[in-house]
């Protein structure tokens, strides 16, 4: 595979391409999180090459297909693509594709023989994997993962003047967020494209609000172009894809983003029913709750520069934003806890003021002791609700910003989300903002989870304080807490979670689950939340007409939430409750054949006159282990070894290339060193 690695360092970052590596032997295994095994021999003298390489690739098509029916969204991505050397070429497919999507099917079709990809428990998959590489089959991981996406990546070898077709097929439920869902599809084929199309159809049967479509890419000539209503598509012609008249480069590159939202006449929402199972989404105008916040900022050394500013920034933004109605503190921490106050303040125009100018004075130093930070949190607010400085009826939340791991105080993760539960006892919803590359993103995960909060990643990057308003404003409006769905035990069965701590205005909450009576002539659901209550015996209940639906999308939603949810739960728990959890979301991942982080989808690449037949393997992983491993450096990049492994020592070159991708630094040094094993 002399030559591959200069070739892959370009494909890591395009996506939904077509492309061929500068020397075809071997196999690629198929996944997502950067463990590539390449050889780095050659590699400058493929980067020249590239240019005339793939010219011998032409690309006939490339189609996006998608389904949206009642918010889930089934996407499948085909590309076509011809040899036209007068030898074998090793062709790349590469999409990106939503970190909530699930792949459901993957397949190649080469000279009229189709290789269809299986799912299958991913131990199973990785020892399959591990025979391949034991055999001296040349077979090696790519994976990636980004902000929102993740990169499926797979190469095959091509015969001369050959074709060879690729299907993707993933699903997914799209989320409601700030009063819109959002349909969102990376392109960047790289080279012009003969049948370049993407297509999406939108079926809700209670209608649609509204609906448009844009891309980053779009300019004022190809804007007409989109169709915008339930039927959106985009299909330009190779000239209208030019960057200018008579070149060869593409103006497609970037993302294409579908955004809708439905009707809502009686706002109580509405259930959806096919083939026996059923769907609820409710999303209610009401009302939105005061709230109480207590925001805990990292302002320890590792915040110094450019994170401390965009802190700064989003502080600022956030505090013109907090309502009248609501009630706001301010901590600080380091290895010393600071508050602004004693106690929580209301949101008047002169305490806003007054806290702005206290955010523009704060600068960085110190360690990071998140454990006493967060408890002076909590104990603020129990002892503002104890002394009735509260409204009676509103909503208590922290939101903590940090970058690092806990280096002062308390130190064991464990016993922090231990005293975080303790003392939080359910009262209160505890956000956990984990700002750049070193935060130990599952231990905020999990403490957020078992304080009714969520957690989110802030990537550090220029838009890094809009990424921080931007999660506040999904949180900003709580409707309704401690939201229960009561359905009747005797009419349904298999439920997803019916329990949710909280409802935010512009989202909705979604159950699905399994009727007993498929012959129902009502559906009596009662909704209780602090806040309000709804109860109504005649909700709008829908049977999707038939040719809008794909299979049975409404058990398909329902395995979708219910594996998502034992995913979750499986994070927090004994290591009885984990283990039953985990094995309950392996069998369903097998059973509805989705990708999760649990399972992996092997396809047998067909033997060649280079190779015998091996294994691509895609794998799914989690937001709290993408990173870590991408991460992990083994210790023979601390000097030069002589291994007399060529397949270890280019394993080690490849972690260090990723490294360097993920870095921005210039570790080159030590493959250098390495490189004479």
């Amino acid at each position: 595979m002399s030559g591959l690695l200069g070739v892959r360092l370009l494909l890591l970052w395009g996506c939904a391409c077509l492309w061929l590596s500068s020397s075809a032997s071997g196999a690629l295994v198929i996944s997502r999180h950067d463990e590539a095994i390449q050889e780095r021999r050659g590699a400058a003298r493929s980067l020249q090459k590239r240019s005339t390489n793939e010219a011998m690739v032409e690309v006939h098509s490339v189609t996006v297909d998608c389904t949206v029916t009642s918010c889930f969204a089934h996407t499948v991505m085909t590309s076509k693509a011809f040899n036209k050397a007068s030898s074998s070429q090793e062709i790349f497919f590469e999409v990106e594709l939503p970190k909530t999507a699930f792949i459901t099917n993957f397949s190649m079709e080469i000279e009229g023989q189709v290789y269809v990809g299986e799912v299958k428990d991913k131990e199973k998959a990785k020892k399959q994997y591990e025979k391949a590489v034991s055999s001296g089959q040349t077979a090696g991981l790519v994976k990636a993962s980004g902000r929102k996406m993740e990169k499926f990546s797979v190469s095959v070898n091509i015969a001369a003047e050959s074709n060879v077709t690729f299907v993707l097929t993933y699903e997914e439920l799209l989320q409601r967020k700030l009063g819109r869902y959002e349909l969102l599809t990376r392109v960047k084929p790289k080279t012009l494209v003969q049948d370049f199309q993407i297509v999406t159809n939108i079926y809700e049967p209670q209608g649609i609000s509204y609906v448009d479509a844009h891309a980053t890419f779009l300019s004022n000539e190809l804007l007409p172009l989109v169709e915008k209503t339930a039927h959106i598509s985009f299909s330009p012609t190779m000239e209208q894809q030019r960057k200018c008249p008579g070149c060869d480069g593409t103006l497609i590159d970037g993302d294409f983003i579908v955004s809708y939202d439905v009707k809502r006449e009686k706002n109580l929402g509405d259930i959806q029913i096919v083939n026996g199972y059923f769907v609820h989404f409710f999303a209610p105008e009401l009302p939105k709750l005061p709230k109480n916040v207590v925001f805990v900022i990292d302002i320890s050394g590792s915040m110094n520069g450019r994170k401390m500013e965009q802190t700064r920034e989003a502080m600022l933004a956030i505090l013109q934003q907090v309502h009248e109605d609501d009630h706001f503190a301010i901590i600080l921490f380091d290895s010393v806890i600071e508050t602004w106050k004693d106690s929580l303040t209301k949101a008047t125009k002169e305490n806003i003021t007054e806290a702005m100018n206290y955010i523009k004075r704060i600068h960085s130093r110190g360690a990071t002791n998140i454990n006493d930070a967060v408890l002076t949190a909590v104990h603020m607010l129990v002892k503002d609700r104890q002394m009735e400085r509260l409204p009676e009826r509103s909503a208590d939340m922290i939101i903590l910003l940090t970058d690092g791991m806990p280096n002062e105080g308390e130190r064991n993760t464990g016993k922090i989300q231990e005293n975080m539960r303790t003392a939080i006892g359910g009262k209160m919803s505890l956000y956990c903002l984990g700002f750049g590359n070193d935060v130990d993103y599952s231990f905020l995960d999990v403490m957020s989870k078992q304080n009714k909060g969520l957690a989110r990643r802030i990537f550090e990057a220029s838009d890094a304080a809009a990424q921080l308003q931007g999660f506040y404003d999904e949180v900003a409006s709580p409707l309704l807490l401690e939201v229960d769905m009561h359905y009747p035990d005797n009419a349904v069965d298999s439920l997803t979670t019916s329990h949710f701590s909280y409802l935010f205005n512009g989202t909705e909450i979604v159950v699905a689950g399994h009727l007993i009576d498929d012959n129902l002539d009502n559906f009596l659901v009662e909704v209780v939340g602090q806040g309000g209550q709804v109860s109504a015996a005649d909700w709008d209940v829908f049977y999707p007409d038939e040719e809008y639906i794909f299979g049975d999308f409404t058990e398909r939603l329902w395995a979708y939430l219910t594996i998502q949810q034992l995913l979750d739960k499986s994070k927090s728990g004994t290591p009885d409750e984990k283990a039953n959890t985990t094995a309950k979301a392996l069998d369903m991942s097998l059973q509805y054949s989705f990708v999760t982080p649990l399972t992996s989808m092997v396809v047998t690449k067909p033997e060649t006159e280079d190779s015998t037949s091996s294994p691509l393997i895609a794998d799914k992983l989690t937001e709290g282990t993408w990173r870590k491993q991408s991460l992990k450096i083994p210790a023979a990049l601390t000097g030069p070894k002589m291994c007399g492994n060529a397949l270890h020592c280019s394993q080690i070159m490849n972690i260090c290339m990723v490294f360097t991708i993920n870095h921005k630094k210039d570790l080159w040094d030590k493959v250098n060193l390495l490189y004479s094993c």
